[in-house]
């Protein structure tokens, strides 16, 4: 294969943790009085989680601090990915073809380490990645590629051979601008909706089953 390395993006991409995630806001949500909806998760959807822990106390008044919200997000967060956190369906099958094909892996995510750690350990990825980035390790989001750089150099593979795997419509965006192709998986509307993945990314899918990863070059 000419593609030498694949980023995965974590939640929405490798695994089916969306809906936990959209939980645990909708209950910090209702803890600061605030009603849970589609346009609060997409306002939420690109902030890291302490920008989203500085959201609920700056602008809602939740908990003693920033931090202290950031704690809750942390404990909820790394519990959920530790016992339920799993595939997306075909993801493993995919990863497995990908390492079999000496296609270099890794990961690059708004999550924190602890709960990528556990997460990827959980549902079976870890022994297939070269690294897992998180964006706290660069000091920047996914609207900056240095993440997603970060994740290239540990493969040793340049940006035309690398692809780079995202459900968030903004972060597809964020790798198109730095130059690598992209796969755009759909997961929710408020990641972006199917009809923005088709006209942003270079290659767009609803589900890694029976995925060819031919297609990727």
């Amino acid at each position: 294969m000419r593609t030498k390395g694949v980023i995965f993006d974590c939640d929405g991409t490798l695994l089916d943790t969306m809906d936990m995630w959209h939980e645990i806001e909708a209950d910090l949500a209702r803890a600061s009085g605030v009603e849970p909806s589609e346009e609060l998760a997409a306002e939420l959807a690109p902030l890291t989680l302490p920008e989203v822990a500085a959201y609920f106390h700056e602008r809602h008044g939740l908990g003693a601090s920033n931090d202290d919200v950031l704690g809750m997000l942390t404990e909820s967060a790394i519990k959920g990915y530790g016992t339920i956190a799993a595939a997306r369906p075909g993801t493993l099958a995919v990863v497995e073809a990908l390492a079999a094909a000496g296609v270099c892996m890794s990961v690059a995510s708004s999550s924190s380490q602890a709960m990528l750690q556990a997460g990827l350990a959980h549902a079976g990825f870890l022994p297939y990645l070269d690294a897992v980035f998180s964006v706290d390790d660069v000091g920047e989001s996914k609207r900056s590629p240095k993440v997603y750089h970060a994740a290239r150099e540990v493969m040793g593979t340049t940006v035309a051979e690398t692809w780079g795997a995202e459900d968030a419509i903004y972060a597809v965006r964020t790798l198109n601008k730095a130059g690598y192709r992209t796969v755009g998986i759909y997961d929710t509307d408020p990641s972006g909706t199917w009809e923005q993945l088709q006209a942003e990314a270079t290659l767009a899918i609803t589900t890694w089953e029976g995925f060819d990863i031919a297609r990727l070059g």
